[in-house]
């Protein structure tokens, strides 16, 4: 990085005027990147880590792509790290792809984390209201989400979102934020999603040894939510199922505020290995056929193999529906991403066995010359929508998150 001195930059035009134009064009290089809004989002995910750099104009409402990394992770194992160095290589390789094709140097990341380890907790908190006239205020509201988070035993676990799900005033239920109302007693439920702290530290110091500074860190479903739902589909109450590799992640959402997210250790490379082993079949043949990419005579029996594991990913699916309570209570349905997506009978299996709408997540984004469809870009993309946390599409609990090394500060529950 350039920093600009006025006195050593005249002197430099004095003892080498052949080069001062070189000094000129490298300043004016960089003061114009540095005005530029651009942020670059990084998923490291089990087979894949995937970069996108985006930049957004004022007269823009979404991220507009400049340039995209995809490279094959290394170092990880079922959402969770085993190989730092392993990282390092894998994220330093797609940052400059996205850097070669942006002509842009990255410096700053979000960055997604997901994975076993990765889950939500509800904490309830109360306190009595500070002011002399009993009016609610910003104080009061973060004291009562400190005194929710200290009932909670996070041994070895880091909070990653802090989201209100409800308040209550002198025991009765508040509409919205409760600042300006005037009450005794202000209660409050509060979603935590939460990871494994190993984890964050060691995904941190990968990411950092490519040499860039983590900005924030987003759970992966939250980073996805931004991108393959819609505000409708939020409120009325949906859940989003990310079908990953070795892990599935799902988040539940009512009222647009996420109420639930969870991680099973199951995922569609579990499906390749079942096709590889009923066949008997290289793992890549096995890939093919499960996407339907070859020709089989043995349609049953593969259908057969597939629904069977299908079977299990929905079952733990239905039963965290049925331990919060919203199993066939979700008018919006399931909406699935992730590369098991692409099974061409999940759709209807995941309407059948939850009984409910279902529908696979499609968003095309033609701005870039390459493009994408594949909702494997969904969480990188939606660390870019996080990050610039001007669109129109973002939930107002989705606030602005500072993370600092060892702990995330305390921040604003509400945009403005």
């Amino acid at each position: 990085m350039i920093i600009y001195n006025p006195r050593l930059f005249k002197q430099a035009l004095r003892d080498r005027p052949s080069s001062h134009y070189i000094v000129c064009l490298l300043f004016l290089r960089e003061k114009l990147i540095m005005k530029r809004n651009i942020v670059t989002g990084i998923d490291i995910g089990t087979n894949t880590t995937r970069v996108i750099i985006a930049e957004i104009s004022k007269n823009s409402g979404a991220p507009h792509i400049v340039g995209m990394g995809r490279v094959e992770s290394k170092g990880m194992r079922s959402g969770y790290v085993v190989n730092i160095n392993e990282i390092t290589k894998s994220v330093r390789a797609a940052l400059n792809m996205a850097e070669k094709e942006s002509g842009i140097r990255v410096r700053n990341v979000f960055l997604s984390i997901g994975g076993i380890g990765l889950e939500s907790v509800v904490g309830h908190g109360s306190v009595m209201i500070s002011r002399a006239d009993n009016e609610v205020t910003d104080m009061d509201i973060e004291k009562v989400t400190v005194a929710a988070k200290e009932k909670l035993a996070l041994t070895n676990k880091r909070i990653i979102e802090t989201v209100p799900v409800s308040y209550k005033l002198d025991n009765k239920e508040v509409y919205g934020d409760p600042v300006g109302l005037k009450g005794s007693k202000l209660e409050a439920k509060i979603l935590f999603t939460i990871c494994f702290e190993p984890h964050l530290d060691d995904i941190m110091r990968a990411t950092e040894d490519a040499g860039v500074e983590v900005e924030d860190v987003i759970s992966a479903p939250i980073a996805a939510s931004l991108v393959a739902l819609t505000k409708r589909q939020r409120v009325a109450g949906c859940l989003l199922a990310n079908i990953g590799a070795e892990t599935v992640s799902i988040a539940v959402f009512e009222n647009d505020i996420p109420i639930s997210l969870e991680v099973f250790l199951v995922g569609s490379t579990d499906i390749t290995n079942d096709i590889a082993l009923g066949f008997q079949i290289p793992l890549e043949e096995a890939e093919n056929m499960k996407m339907e990419k070859t020709q089989t005579f043995e349609v049953k029996k593969l259908n057969e193999i597939i629904e069977a594991r299908l079977a299990d990913i929905f079952e733990l699916i239905e039963l965290h529906l049925k331990k919060i309570d919203r199993n066939g209570l979700l008018p919006a349905g399931i909406i699935i991403t992730g590369g098991g997506a692409g099974i061409a009978t999940i759709e209807d299996f995941a309407k059948s066995a939850l009984v409910l709408p279902s529908k696979i997540a499609h968003m095309t984004i033609n701005d870039h010359e390459n493009g994408f469809q594949d909702s494997l870009w969904f969480v990188a993309y939606g660390l870019c929508i996080f990050g610039f946390n001007q669109t129109k599409e973002s939930p107002a609990w989705l606030g602005f998150k500072k993370y600092t090394q060892g702990f995330f500060s305390w921040f604003k529950q509400f945009l403005p």
